[in-house]
């Protein structure tokens, strides 16, 4: 047997995936990231580790992917790093073969993936505005006092749904206060909140491109039966959430890491679930003043030791050899413009 891992470590949330040979779902987490992705990552090997699974010497790949997946491919020892949209097409089609768009709505961003023939064609994402995102839902749920657990339900029991402004965040936010103030009721308020969500989502993410099913709707707003509703509603068409819909990313990165223990044939430089669970890892990052690029350079330590630097457009950083004093040397240079090199230390 051999089995594979997946991490998506994102803004909001963080999630690993387990597999077997036949790429099915063993076991998946899904933790709130919390500001700590570091700690996340390690609680969720700590989680796994507490399963019961003998699968140690049995790990042939890992993979990461989400806005984190540098820091934690370093973390695990990761042999295949991937995009978000690549992962979760990996995923969608895992799951059915016949998909032609993606819809996915995380915590932070929403993205739309279309797909022919097997292939990704193309993708749109909305990272700025957060309408339909989870955080805002989240937000809008604690604000009328509703569980988000109930709040797709919420919505399936309106009959007379508001109108709601769904422009942007702000102008949903605003209008809502404004007609809960009028009294309406809070399932109808909830309906015309999603239905104003998914047009917000048609609007600024589809951006007018045609949606076809067989349509996927991943993510964590997914579990939201109130936005499933109003995108079959308004796109006429039934909408497929897997079961897995939360933690496509991780799947999508484990099952890349299956093609490419397939395809390169080599041994994983996994580090270890009990290993990750339990050492110290520290990030730092400083800004690299020598060209106009002032590039952002990222760096994490393991045990005390560099274990990886990234965020070098020219390359300059890449490598891990460079000691602590030549770090220092070339941050202390005075440049012309006399600001100074400094070093910041982000507790994370």
């Amino acid at each position: 047997m051999g089995y594979y891992i997946g991490i998506d470590v994102g803004s909001v949330t963080t999630k690993l995936a387990l597999i077997d040979e036949q790429g099915e779902m063993i076991w998946s987490t899904y933790l709130r990231t919390e500001g700590g992705p570091i700690e996340a990552i390690q609680k969720s090997f700590g989680q796994l580790s507490k399963q019961g699974y003998d699968i140690e010497k049995d790990i042939k790949g890992v993979g990461t992917t989400g806005s984190g997946r540098h820091l934690a491919a370093t973390m695990v020892g990761a042999d295949i790093i991937k995009n978000e949209i690549t992962a979760h097409a990996t995923a969608a089609k895992f799951v059915e073969p016949e998909v032609r768009t993606v819809i996915d709505i995380g915590g932070q961003d929403s993205k739309i993936i279309f797909i022919k023939n097997g292939v990704s064609v193309g993708f749109n994402m909305n990272s700025i505005c957060a309408a339909g995102t989870g955080s805002f839902l989240d937000h809008q749920a604690t604000r009328l006092g509703i569980p988000i657990e109930q709040f797709g339900e919420y919505a399936l029991r309106s009959k007379s749904p508001v109108k709601i402004s769904g422009r942007c965040g702000v102008f949903a936010e605003s209008d809502l206060i404004h007609k809960q103030q009028l009294g309406y009721k809070k399932e109808d308020l909830v309906a015309g909140l999603c239905i104003a969500l998914v047009g917000n989502y048609i609007s600024n993410v589809a951006r007018g491109k045609r949606i076809e099913p067989v349509t996927i709707f991943q993510g964590g707003v997914a579990a939201n039966v109130g936005i499933r509703a109003a995108f079959e509603q308004k796109l006429g068409m039934s909408v497929l959430v897997p079961k897995y819909h939360s933690v496509m990313g991780a799947w999508g990165s484990a099952l890349l890491a299956k093609q490419w223990k397939a395809r390169v044939n080599e041994s994983t430089k996994f580090r270890g679930i009990e290993c990750i669970s339990s050492y110290e890892c520290t990030p730092k990052t400083f800004s690299c003043m020598d060209c106009s690029n002032n590039c952002e350079i990222n760096e994490l330590y393991i045990e005390d030791q560099l274990a990886s630097r990234w965020g070098s457009r020219c390359g300059k950083w890449a490598s891990l050899e460079k000691s602590s004093s030549d770090q220092e040397e070339i941050r202390d240079f005075p440049l012309k413009s006399g600001l100074e090199k400094q070093a910041v230390n982000y507790d994370l």
